[in-house]
């Protein structure tokens, strides 16, 4: 019966660690399958949808790349996702494999759970779930103030629990893991890919496996077809949120907030990168990505931001009809000065 059900691959990871990357990478060299690509992207704006959309694999048309721009979908399962599915699976030509990228803040538990549901469960199963990693981030200790400071405070008081709501989401998207891709290895020496390969390892107390990629480039054979059918095995996997239920305790999911910033054309992309990395350090904005418009450019600038480091290239043509213009999601905690934020990057425009 399981190989009669259609496999989904439930890709996930904290914010900027590769994934859109990683699966234009799998898209492109995905053998033929017919792929069909659930997005749940996190604020108003599709970025990482038109990103997929752009790639022109053969084997995912347009029609085949669905987004849920409803929140995060660890909430909106019911809403959202179960009907998308149902949709899916209704169409003539049903995909060989379907690939669901979360959120970088969604829990993935909730989603697995959701191939439960009665009238999913006997159509499709989780062929797996990956979790994407930055290891340039995590290297440079990104969910702590200070590792070794509260390692050791660990060791002192057992009942001591310094872990924000950052550090607990990187520990859940591990535990829901099948395989743990590190991603961007080639930005850090031998040294530090061991610290982080510690590091994760010590994240959770499952063993999944664990690879290690550069610019998000990982084989399909290695990504689909793992058959473990996780489903199954998800009550072994409880996130925080979970074990805070468990204990009757309240689950607060508004720790993060979203914004879409509309600016001008931007007659200096260069200085105008420089600036932002000004503006996220001083407000704390944990991802920023979006387009500009470059005036006298036929292609839109892409901008993608994790911490400090800024990506960006132009990545298409501006479409016909297409209105240029200036469009940036900011993603920070729930307490980010929202008019701060506006004004300090209209400024930098």
């Amino acid at each position: 019966m399981l190989q009669q059900k259609i496999p989904a691959t439930v890709i996930t990871g904290f914010l900027g660690a590769g994934k859109t990357t990683m699966i234009r990478n799998l898209l492109q060299n995905a053998g033929g399958k017919r792929i069909a690509l659930i997005i749940n992207e996190f604020g108003d704006l599709g970025v990482d949808g038109d990103v997929l959309k752009g790639c022109g694999a053969e084997a995912c048309s347009e029609d085949d790349i669905i987004e849920l721009t409803n929140g995060c979908i660890c909430c909106t399962v019911a809403d959202d996702f179960i009907p998308t599915m149902s949709k899916l699976l209704e169409r003539e030509n049903r995909p060989d494999h379907i690939i669901i990228e979360t959120s970088g803040l969604a829990l993935p538990q909730p989603l697995v759970a959701a191939f439960n549901w009665p009238e999913i469960k006997t159509q499709v199963t989780v062929d797996g779930v990956v979790t994407v990693v930055d290891s340039a981030a995590v290297a440079a200790g990104r969910f702590a103030d200070d590792h070794d400071k509260v390692d050791a405070l660990r060791v002192e008081d057992d009942n001591l629990d310094h872990e924000s709501p950052l550090e607990e989401l990187f520990e859940d998207q591990l535990t829901a893991a099948d395989l743990i891709v590190l991603n961007k290895t080639d930005l850090i020496d031998a040294a530090g890919l061991k610290a982080v390969r510690e590091e994760v390892a010590s994240r959770t107390a499952r063993k999944p496996s664990m690879i290690e990629a550069k610019n998000g480039e990982v084989a399909a054979a290695v990504l689909l077809g793992l058959g473990v059918g996780t489903e199954g095995d998800i009550a072994n996997r409880k996130s925080h949120h979970e074990l805070e239920h468990e204990n009757g305790e309240e689950h607060d999911h508004d720790e993060f907030d979203s914004f879409v910033v509309e600016l001008p054309a931007i007659a200096e992309p260069a200085a105008f990168i420089e600036r932002l990395k000004g503006v996220i350090a001083a407000h704390d904005v944990l991802r920023l990505k979006g387009f500009a418009d470059v005036p006298g450019k036929p292609m839109r600038l892409l901008i993608q931001a994790v911490g400090s480091r800024i990506d960006h290239y132009f990545e298409r043509a501006w479409a016909p009809g297409e209105a240029r213009g200036t469009r940036l999601v900011v993603i920070g905690l729930h307490d980010m000065d929202e008019a701060a934020v506006r004004a300090a990057i209209a400024a930098a425009a």
